[in-house]
């Protein structure tokens, strides 16, 4: 797939392994699971508890270990934030750059960056609004 806002391809990165069973050798469910509330509870973002789980505990792939997404464990022990993880680090994103250009209101090329940013968080908040993980009525 190309890029969102260039006439780039993609590059690759990393892939899921070939087999989706969970690894006799790996972590049981329950311990699985248990890590991943541990880790919630520090404030890790659940990219980086996915990234420790498979760096750290050769966890390769959360849903083939426990038969659940991580977001589902979250949302069981109510570690789940109000707002989508992708969504917020956008909003955030945004913020910064606003930020920035507060102060340095000639960047031309962050000018046109934000405008990107702000387009990919309209496209999100559709989607969410669609599936009824974002309210409806929520305004930037």
């Amino acid at each position: 797939m190309a890029r969102m806002h260039s006439r780039k391809k993609g590059t690759s990165s990393s892939t899921h392994p070939v087999e989706r069973t969970h690894p006799e050798w790996s972590l049981s469910p329950a311990d699985i699971e248990k890590h991943i509330v541990e880790l919630a509870r520090e404030g890790q973002p659940q990219a980086r508890i996915g990234v420790t789980l498979r760096d750290s505990y050769g966890v390769p792939d959360v849903k083939a270990a426990t038969g659940k997404k991580m977001s589902q464990i979250l949302a069981e022990h109510d570690l789940l934030g109000d707002m989508p993880e992708d969504l917020d680090n956008l909003l955030t994103k945004r913020a910064n750059l606003k930020e920035h250009l507060a102060e340095n209101s000639r960047d031309i090329e962050n000018r046109r960056n934000l405008q990107l940013i702000e387009a990919k968080i309209r496209r999100l908040l559709k989607y969410y609004k669609r599936e009824g993980i974002v309210s409806p009525d929520y305004r930037l």
